[in-house]
């Protein structure tokens, strides 16, 4: 048994994923943590308090603690504004990991401000440090340039946690060639693990049925696009191939968009709805796309068994949950041919990888499939039988338990810090 520090700093467990800050990385971190616990091992979750009425320590499932860490206002805060926070959150950890019997057996960090924070205790206790990046900036910067909020420091914080972690988790191929090329890492130091999916919530269901549960006609050719509505993951591009698919190819299709930060589609709560709404209405097809509003992950299951076909074309992902949560329910998947999307998803087999920002071709796409119901009954049956053989959370857990214990049994493969070394000697300048 393991005793394991999970660090998730802007990304609880406990929180609603759909909303502008809160995805991925949260429902990586509560199937992570809860497969953990079901092996035997002790967890806890450490993330940063933005609630005052959240509970220092709090019981959560049995043998996993959600740690409310104080750091900054106990307020919600934007990701990109978290980085000056970091040195007392790091300070906060050392301080309650000095005090904790049986000590921690490994850090597990996600995201580089996480493993920023990590870097306290690593140093002072001599904790193996294990680190998931889930996003990587000079690949981000590669995309989204000056839209890009987060401190130009970051690439210099994640530089130093490849030198220094006994362990990197890759996600993907992609994301393994992108820490060898872009950051000098060690290929001997990085193991992939990709995400999962929960083999009990996620699975096919009477589609027939879902239709009518949700209120969606019962015989049009139906595509969901879900996730959190940022720009980056080019819901546009699906709405403009909507666009593309009614005037090339006398196509209907009703898209149904699930996402943003608030239940009921509100532009005040989600500013992108507006801009989606005026590309909706600049391609003729404001009546053929449906904004759902954020759900509750233990809905999802219903969307995708009602969905003839999920869509997913983010200019860069690296993975990508949703894709795979669609395959699990026998769903065909389109995706960009981009980082983890590129490994989930194989063409023509589970269903069809595109370009980002080309609505052209995903309309070509589209249209295949609502010819050819055969072929989308074939592909979300291969989707299906490969999420299972490849991506469940257990699988994901004993992979990650197996570096785990790996890293917890050998010297440290992080380079010697001098004591009293500032961690990053430019973190002054975000402050």
């Amino acid at each position: 048994m393991l005793t394991i520090a999970l660090i998730s700093e802007h990304a609880s467990p406990l929180a609603m994923a759909g909303s502008i800050d809160s995805g991925g990385q949260n429902v990586y971190v509560a199937n992570v943590a809860r497969r953990l616990a079901a092996m035997g091992h002790r967890v806890d979750v450490f993330t940063r308090q933005d609630d005052p009425t959240q509970p220092l320590i709090l019981p959560w499932l049995d043998g996993i603690r959600v740690i409310h860490v104080p750091a900054g206002p106990p307020t919600a805060l934007a990701k990109e504004d978290l980085l000056p926070h970091m040195e007392p959150f790091g300070r906060f950890l050392l301080r309650f990991m000095k005090r904790q019997s049986p000590s921690y057996d490994v850090i597990h960090a996600n995201f580089f401000m996480s493993g920023l924070a990590a870097l306290q205790p690593v140093r002072a206790l001599g904790l193996p440090l294990v680190v998931t990046f889930h996003a990587l900036d000079r690949v981000r910067r590669l995309h989204q340039g000056a839209a890009d909020r987060f401190p130009e420091i970051r690439a210099e914080i994640e530089s130093q946690l490849v030198r220094e972690a006994d362990c990197l988790i890759a996600e993907c191929p992609q994301d393994r060639q992108d820490l060898i090329e872009l950051y000098g890492a060690d290929p001997s130091r990085i193991d992939i693990v990709p995400c999962g999916f929960d083999v009990t919530e996620f699975g096919p269901v009477d589609k027939a049925a879902a239709r009518r549960a949700l209120g969606w006609a019962p015989h049009a050719f139906s595509v969901l696009q879900l996730g959190r509505m940022v720009p980056r993951k080019g819901v546009d591009n699906v709405i403009r191939a909507v666009g593309v698919l009614r005037r090339r190819h006398a196509v209907d299709a009703r898209l149904y968009v699930v996402g943003g930060n608030s239940v009921q589609p509100d532009e005040r709560a989600t500013p992108e709805l507006g801009r989606l709404r005026g590309i909706a209405a600049e391609e003729g097809v404001s009546d053929l796309v449906t904004f759902c509003g954020r759900r509750d992950h233990d809905q999802l299951r219903m969307f995708y068994g009602a969905a003839d076909v999920f869509v997913s074309t983010p200019w860069y992902e690296p993975f990508g949950i949703t894709p795979v949560e669609a395959m699990a329910c026998a769903c065909p998947v389109i995706g960009a041919d981009v980082g983890g999307i590129r490994y989930t998803v194989q063409d023509r087999r589970t269903g069809f990888l595109v370009p980002p920002r080309d609505a052209g071709t995903l309309a070509e796409r589209l249209a295949w499939l609502a010819a050819d119901p055969a072929l989308r009954r074939r592909l979300g049956r291969s989707g299906r039988q490969r999420a299972r053989r490849l991506f469940t959370w257990r699988g994901v857990a004993s992979d990650l338990a197996r570096v785990y214990e790996r890293v917890a049994v050998s010297e440290p493969a992080r380079i010697h810090v001098p004591a009293g070394r500032a961690i990053v000697p430019a973190l002054a300048a975000v402050e």
